[in-house]
């Protein structure tokens, strides 16, 4: 905020300006920076007004042309007199309601040249005036009257950055986190991991060329331009020597050119990652063939076959409604298309109707679909060993369009076959329907609010103006396993009522399909989708009603004395911890719901002693800093609904440095920096909305990962819990779970884990698991699904 210094201050042969602006409202908004003023009263109004050096000059120019009103006025005089007429209800502010900021601001920039010229011309008058008292509104280098940033708190031994013996302590600000770059499309969806249209034209100063040749291709004129993508722009190219007549194939009269300049984002290696992609698929079934490629001047080229209109350019063509079966012709084509990219061990990554193009019209092919841009294709099978690639989630990392992209893909886990197929779910209901429950959202947070929402948004609301076939689809592809492979003759044959028997009449050639279900048969094709092959139920994997329940976590632990409370108010809850202390029990974790406050007590924790605090706050900085001067190191945080906290430190930890983060998101960017450093997360809570995460070094840990997910992401624990890694830590808000699980460095002898989701706070569960020597964790209360 700006500050008020209040004193004298001499005129340096500068004269006062006056802006009306009520003086509270001004300080309060931080206005007036950079120039002092005076103060002005009026009694009449009871308002206060700033006089600022500009207006004052001209109220100073207005006086020095009073005496010589009767004389001839000179040019220069004249201008000053009509300047000085305008002005007199400045000087003395009449009983009204004082201009705003905004008004005062474009009055000042209105009037600048003639404030100059006026300030000019009193100049020496003022010097008469150089006892006047002025206030002087000034702002600290650095400040500002924004929101202020999140805040990363440091304490440990030596610091970063240099500096420090033990014990000393940092305090670091962090300025908001930095989103993905995003790009829009046609359909007003954004792209992620794509370069900004725009950005590639600016970093790619070099002309596109007038001709082109690679790769010992033809000479080719580049044309008009075709459309722009996020790693490039396509041309029509239009053959003026050798090759043949024909429409398609590498002698084409017209083809498509597809520029890459060597310094976008997708060239950081050499030629495009595109091209080792089209290596592999391209000519299978429903992906074009390359022809040619190569490098020319400061692009990289691809030569390919010419297409037709997109399917969102048909959509728009169509009064931007698909009938039912036309867009299921375009269902078991694309399925077909998919199976064909998947066999060969690639996944599409952007799914959308913009990728799908249809052949040429008026030609043999004009019925028949291709999918095109494999910019973000990635492999999901290893091509050495062909095993399934392995599980990960990074929140930070999003990549595919927004609106059609796959709720795993919102949250950044590895890319597998059913992400595909989850996006061509959304890319023919919104052909069909003409539009997405989630379209419409803005703002930087944009990707959040539209995968809360499909989380949201059940199979029969999305589905409930399509015939049952995309129900079926969307149930299928939406609970399949990361590893899973698809059923794809199933998939195809769910829609196949919807189509016509003759192939010759159908709007879309769906030749790829027929082969499959002609294969298939009808019995395989039909069966129930709650059943695998085998008739065995299938458990479904996202499907559930959101809701708020308590998550409890349990360790295998040698036998040991433990006690719970819960709904606890704050003025009971120094009772039950030193009634705990009494008995030899300290604090290993606090959870709350409700604004009211759970606690776990516990004869394990190895701590020598222990201190917490109930703070308004979340969390309370100036209370954590004093106790890591004291040698304390958080080691439980719980925050409440009203925004406040509670924060327990203990003595004793194996912790040598320790950071903590609050922030409105899951602080995915951070915390992976801080691994980076040497770090892992040891506590986390969150108040309302927001995130508190604790970082500590020397926690015993050599790996930890992430589960984040607007659900209960119950299909990545264990896979994680496979692997070896344990929850460690776990947060839930309204919208999101989170879980930290990590790899400890030394083994326990019993690796047991088993978590409970509860609507109650589970106290009887709690005494069954001790029986087993199952011992409460952690817990918190949020969103999970029932």
């Amino acid at each position: 905020m700006p500050e008020l210094r209040s004193g004298v201050r001499r005129h340096r042969g500068r004269a006062p300006v006056v802006v009306e602006e009520d003086q509270q409202r001004k300080t309060r908004r931080g206005l007036g920076r950079g120039g002092g003023g005076s103060v002005k009263n009026d009694n009449n109004n009871n308002s206060t007004y700033i006089r600022t050096r500009a207006a004052i000059a001209k109220e100073e120019a207005a006086k020095a042309q009073a005496p010589n009103a009767t004389a001839t006025p000179t040019a220069v005089q004249r201008v000053r007199n009509k300047r000085n007429t305008k002005k007199t209800t400045t000087t003395t502010p009449p009983a009204r309601r004082p201009r705003t900021r905004l008004t005062a601001a474009a009055t000042k920039k209105k009037n600048n040249n003639r404030a100059k010229a006026a300030a000019a011309a009193a100049a020496a008058d003022a010097d008469a005036d150089a006892d006047a008292d002025v206030i002087v509104i000034s702002e600290k280098n650095g400040e500002s009257d924004g929101p202020p940033d999140h805040h990363q708190f440091i304490q440990g031994e030596g610091g970063e950055g240099g500096g420090g013996g033990g014990g000393g302590i940092q305090v670091l600000v962090e300025s908001g986190e930095k989103k993905e770059i995003m790009a829009g499309d046609d359909s007003g969806g954004l792209s992620a991991n794509k370069v900004v249209a725009g950005q590639e034209e600016e970093g790619s100063t070099a002309p596109f060329p007038e001709r082109v040749q690679v790769g010992g291709s033809p000479i080719y004129k580049v044309d008009r331009k075709l459309g722009k993508g996020g790693f490039g722009q396509v041309f029509v190219g239009r053959r003026v020597s050798g090759g043949t007549d024909r429409i398609s194939g590498p002698g084409a009269m017209e083809v498509a050119l597809k520029f890459e300049h060597r310094s976008s984002k997708g060239c950081n290696y050499g030629p495009p990652y595109e091209w080792q992609v089209y290596n592999t698929l391209g000519g299978s079934h429903g992906v074009p063939r390359v022809h040619y490629k190569g490098r020319q001047g400061d692009y990289y080229v691809m030569v390919m076959d010419m297409l037709g209109p997109s399917l969102w350019d048909a959509w728009n063509t169509s009064g931007q409604a698909m009938s039912s079966e036309m867009v299921a012709c375009i269902a078991v084509e694309s399925i077909s298309i998919l199976e064909k990219m998947h066999a060969r061990g690639y996944v599409h990554g952007d799914v959308k109707p913009e990728n799908f193009l249809l052949g040429q019209p008026a030609t043999a092919q004009e019925k028949k679909l291709f999918l095109v841009d494999l910019g973000l294709a990635t492999k999901w099978r290893d091509g050495a060993s062909g095993q399934h690639v392995e599980y990960d989630q990074r929140p930070d990392v999003f990549r595919g369009t927004v609106r059609y992209a796959s709720v795993h893909a919102h949250l950044g886990r590895t890319a597998s076959r059913r992400d595909d197929l989850e996006s061509l779910a959304y890319t023919l209901i919104f052909l069909h329907r003409g539009r997405l429950p989630w379209q419409g959202y803005q703002g930087d947070n944009k990707s959040f609010l539209v995968c809360k929402k499909k989380m949201a948004t059940s199979p029969e609301m999305l589905c409930c103006f399509c015939p049952p076939p995309f129900k079926q689809f969307l149930e299928i592809v939406v609970n399949m396993k990361f590893d899973e492979e698809p059923n794809y003759s199933k998939l195809i044959s769910l829609f196949e009522c919807l189509i016509g028997p003759n192939p010759a009449i159908r709007p879309i050639n769906t030749d790829g399909a027929q082969k499959i279900i002609y294969q298939v048969g009808q019995k395989r094709g039909r069966l129930p989708i709650e059943e695998e092959d085998d008739g065995q139920p299938k458990k479904k994997v996202r499907l559930g009603v959101p809701a708020t329940q308590w998550i409890s976590v349990y360790n295998a632990r040698m036998p040991m004395k433990q006690r719970y409370h819960y709904n606890v108010a704050d003025g009971r809850l120094a009772q039950h911890v030193e009634r705990g202390n009494e008995d030899g029990l300290l604090i290993s974790c606090v959870a709350s719901c409700s604004n009211l406050w759970a606690l776990i007590m516990d004869a394990g924790t190895c701590f020598t002693s222990q201190v917490y605090e109930l703070s308004p706050y979340f969390l309370h900085k100036e209370w954590i800093m004093e106790q890591w001067e004291k040698n304390y190191y958080i080691s439980s945080i719980a925050g409440a609904n009203n925004g406040s906290s509670l924060v327990v430190m203990s003595k004793g930890t194996q912790y040598t440095q320790q950071s903590y983060k609050v922030s409105d998101a899951f602080p995915f960017k951070w915390i992976n920096k801080k691994w980076r450093e040497g770090f892992h997360v040891t506590s986390m809570a969150t108040a309302g909305s927001r995130w508190g995460v604790v970082m500590s070094r020397n926690a015993g840990f050599s790996d930890q990962v992430v589960e984040l997910d607007f659900l209960y992401p119950s299909e990545g624990i264990h896979r994680r819990w496979d692997s070896g890694y344990r929850i460690t830590s776990t947060a839930a808000t309204w919208d999101q779970t989170a879980l930290i699980l990590s790899v400890p460095k030394r083994k326990p002898g019993d690796e047991t884990q088993e978590t409970l989701r509860t609507s109650a706070f589970p106290s009887t569960h709690v005494k069954e698991k001790w029986a087993k020597n199952l011992y409460l964790a952690s817990v918190c209360y949020g969103r999970t699904v029932s």
